[in-house]
């Protein structure tokens, strides 16, 4: 992979490019980018964990909100969910769905990577409710339930820093020993807007992700999406905690065999890339394309909000391997206080429901 990027640089005017176009390759080409490849990427014996990942009870929590709201909002049962990765948290909903609804469910699973779609349909054998799809834009005229976690941080993004007074894009050229960085005066007018548009502020030697790939994505759900509810997990900052003193580095980093690294050039096509989502930046750019916010808060809190101590095993169990002791361990990681839930936050907008009540 490290090849093909210096290919790319090679043949690219003034020989550099932006982090977006590395980002893009490192991660999703056809068959050397990070999510295409082959090779287990989620859970203990892969890169990352999310909290999807933690325990089915995440997935069926989801499915027992979305079985009221469904009825609530009069949609239908219908789910597309974005990024759909090994198909763990669909198979979960799905079961939840079985125990919370009679109503017979469709759920869409939109997955780039063809090892992923491939986990997928392993992992839903005997159900055949679920449809897949390569890309989002296959969709049209959606209407229900729009699901995804972790989608907006593994998107590529362009970095900026501000030197001598003056913004510049962070580009990335070819060095003796590697891949290396190299700041250019910012003239990316698409850039320039979204720093104006959002207020984005930056002191001398700050640097931080532009994340354009992320309004594509917003655009191009409202797009699919004729009526319904959007449900976003991730984590990201708001527009006062990016200029806290140590997002001074900005967010990006990697994940490499459960390991962290702030330098993402290493291991390119070998190692996750992520970066912190602009919430404010996400929020605005949904109420532009008509997807109006009705709750942002943290995870932890929706999960308990959404009953999940309603799903704590009734009776103790000494035997600390069975499913109703790992169940409560589940639910407790997942709503005790400096947990994982607490690093990510619930985004809920709406499109066309014509109600002020709360989702």
């Amino acid at each position: 992979m490290t090849t093909y990027i210096k290919d790319m640089v090679n043949h690219s005017n003034h020989k550099r490019i932006t982090y977006a176009e590395f980002i893009r390759a490192a991660l999703y080409h056809p068959e050397q980018g990070y999510y295409m490849k082959n090779d287990i990427k989620i859970g203990r014996s892969g890169d990352f964990i999310t909290t999807s990942n933690v325990s089915d009870i995440y997935g069926k929590i989801i499915a027992k909100w979305y079985a009221v709201n469904h009825l609530k909002y009069k949609l239908p049962a219908a789910v597309c969910e974005i990024g759909g990765g090994t198909g763990r948290f669909a198979k979960a909903f799905l079961e939840g769905w079985e125990q919370y609804s009679s109503v017979p469910l469709t759920y869409w699973l939109v997955e780039a990577s063809p090892y992923h779609r491939q986990l997928q349909a392993e992992k839903l054998v005997g159900f055949n409710n679920f449809v897949q799809n390569q890309n989002i834009n296959e969709l049209r005229d959606f209407t229900g339930l729009i699901f995804s976690n972790e989608l907006f941080d593994a998107l590529s993004v362009h970095v900026i820093e501000k030197r001598g007074g003056e913004l510049c894009e962070v580009m990335i050229t070819s060095g003796e020993h590697g891949l290396k960085e190299v700041l250019v005066p910012l003239e990316n007018q698409e850039i320039l807007t979204f720093v104006e548009k959002n207020g984005v502020y930056l002191n001398e030697g700050q640097r931080i992700e532009i994340p354009l790939e992320m309004e594509e994505m917003v655009k191009s759900i409202s797009e699919m999406l004729t009526r319904g509810i959007v449900f976003t997990v991730d984590y990201g900052y708001t527009r006062e905690e990016w200029q806290r003193p140590e997002r001074k580095n900005g967010s990006l980093r990697g994940y490499y065999r459960q390991q962290m690294y702030e330098d993402v050039l290493q291991f390119p096509g070998m190692m996750d890339i992520t970066s912190h989502v602009h919430f404010d930046a996400l929020i605005r750019s949904g109420e532009e394309h008509n997807l109006k916010l009705k709750v942002k808060q943290r995870q932890d809190e929706f999960l308990l909000t959404a009953g999940i101590l309603d799903e704590l095993a009734n009776t103790y169990d000494p035997d600390p391997f069975s499913e109703q002791s790992k169940l409560n361990r589940a639910i407790k990681s997942l709503v005790l206080p400096g947990g994982m839930s607490s690093a990510f936050h619930v985004i809920i907008q709406e499109k066309g429901l014509n109600s002020n009540e709360s989702v």
